[in-house]
């Protein structure tokens, strides 16, 4: 899991390393084991008012478009510099008036057992036309209870947070480094 702490780093060096007139605004930096994705503001395209939702839509993909190919080479360099320093993939994305857009983004693959009453749930949302595998069945899945219990998943990451901070101030904690490195392994 990553800390708070560690999760403030990545942030603070995307903060100082992205040249000033990329983004309007750094809106998120999120990282898991696998990737640091980056989410910034851009300027939403100049439309007088009467403009329809169709037209303004148009307009919003466009200047998305025109972003990602523009600061394609200044993104690159960055994410080479992020790659290398914490050993992750960097993600891109922008938020242009109420769009929100991911250019990419990694798509780990989690392994995981299941019973047959959890694997009939999974069997149902495909039959259902809700997801096309069981992979895709256990993504939705995660997206729904993510988006129901945002307050119970943050307050257990937090618990989680405080369980890292007393242990790393445990009386043991050197020897147990001191141990690893003695047998050749160094992470």
């Amino acid at each position: 899991m990553i800390t708070s702490e560690q999760r403030d780093k990545v942030r603070g060096w995307f903060a100082g390393r992205l040249p000033d007139d990329l983004f309007e605004e750094l809106v998120e930096v999120s990282v898991d084991r696998e990737e640091v994705t980056v989410i910034g503001r851009i300027p939403g395209p100049r439309l007088t008012e009467d403009v329809s939702d169709a037209e303004r839509e148009a307009a919003v993909q466009g200047r998305i478009q025109e972003f990602r190919e523009r600061t394609r080479e200044a993104r690159m360099a960055v994410a080479r510099e992020a790659e290398h320093r914490f050993r992750r993939k960097v993600s891109w994305g922008v938020e242009c008036g109420a769009e929100r857009a991911l250019f990419t983004h990694v798509a780990a693959p989690v392994m995981t057992r299941l019973r047959q009453p959890e694997r009939q749930v999974l069997d149902t949302l495909i039959a259902g036309g809700v997801a096309r595998s069981r992979s895709d069945a256990l993504a939705w899945c995660v997206r729904l209870v993510q988006r129901h219990t945002d307050d119970w998943l943050t307050e257990l990451s937090d618990s989680l947070e405080h369980v890292q901070r007393v242990r790393a101030q445990g009386p043991d904690v050197e020897e147990v480094v001191d141990s690893s490195t003695e047998d050749g392994d160094e992470g």
